[in-house]
């Protein structure tokens, strides 16, 4: 079939019946009637010859040909809209968009404050969704323009995602006030003496710190595995365990609880943290401000 027998808004109503998983939720996305988005519907299974979706309880379910099909009609309207971005100046005071970012539970206190107040001042029309996406997925995600950067440390991603650092971080060793042991400094042997909460995501595997105390052949006991540093913080706040994690964010979460923040016992490299973007967008006016506006809130 030729292109100029297509409705290109078709492809459009298909990415957001996919994304939203739901009609309902669709027609309220594109701003359209249910009986439009339906009706639009109706058309793409024709011209795939394929339900594309299927009703499960409340939910449109995709098939496997929906599936295959959702990168390459994403890359290809990420395309159009980066055209046409270039073609009209983005404006931050007067345009009305939302970004996508992913990134890591951790960096969303120390990034998001500053960007969000940036964006207040600059941009009012500007909404920002910040979520965390599987490290396998991110690069089809930036690819597909459902996500606009992503944050994290360094990546083996391929040539086509672009990348630069914004900051570096340090690892720091976090003891409540009033520690029996600890008062303001703590060398390597009180660290292995005593009792470690690791905050992880993983069920189960060593932390960064303890693939550094295995260089030296040394291993710590972990008395508490939980999955974020904030709960990790206030279980340190009330024993004597200690709790190992990036020095920015131990800032920010033992605010209110008055622990020890001091310099891990080993030497240890500092770790970079990288913001990520798709090399179709790379000119892109919109996310060019974005970008911007990430690496400035950084060092607000």
């Amino acid at each position: 079939m030729h292109i100029s027998r297509i409705d290109l808004n078709l492809f459009i109503v298909f990415d957001a019946i996919y994304t939203e998983g739901s009609v309902t939720r669709a027609s309220q996305k594109l701003n359209l009637t249910q009986p439009a988005i339906s009706h639009a519907l109706g058309r793409l299974r024709q011209m795939f010859d394929d339900p594309l979706f299927v009703r499960q309880g409340h939910t449109m379910v995709s098939t496997p040909l929906a599936r295959t099909i959702i990168d390459p009609i994403r890359r290809s309207l990420r395309g159009l809209e980066v055209t046409l971005n270039g073609v009209h100046r983005f404006d931050p005071a007067t345009t009305q968009k939302r970004f996508n970012i992913a990134l890591r539970d951790v960096l969303e206190a120390t990034i998001l404050p500053p960007l969000m107040l940036r964006m207040r001042d600059n941009a009012p029309l500007v909404d920002l969704a910040a979520g965390q996406v599987e490290r396998r997925e991110l690069e089809t995600e930036l690819a597909a323009g459902t996500l606009d950067g992503a944050i994290d440390v360094l990546l083996p991603l391929s040539s086509d995602i672009m990348h630069t650092r914004i900051y570096q971080d340090s690892t720091v060793v976090v003891a409540r006030k009033g520690h029996p042991d600890i008062d303001g400094a703590l060398d390597l042997d009180t660290y292995m003496k005593q009792d470690h909460v690791l905050a992880s995501s993983r069920r189960r595997g060593p932390g960064l710190e303890d693939f550094e105390l295995s260089r030296i052949g040394l291993e710590r006991h972990i008395r508490l595995r939980c999955q974020h540093y904030f709960a990790a913080c206030r279980v340190v706040s009330r024993t004597d365990m200690l709790l190992t994690m990036p020095g920015r964010y131990a800032q920010i979460a033992n605010q209110q609880f008055g622990n020890q923040i001091l310099p891990f016992p080993i030497e240890v490299p500092a770790f970079d943290v990288f913001l990520y973007w798709h090399a179709n967008v790379d000119k892109d006016p919109a996310n060019v401000w974005f970008r911007e506006q990430v690496m400035q809130s950084v060092h607000d």
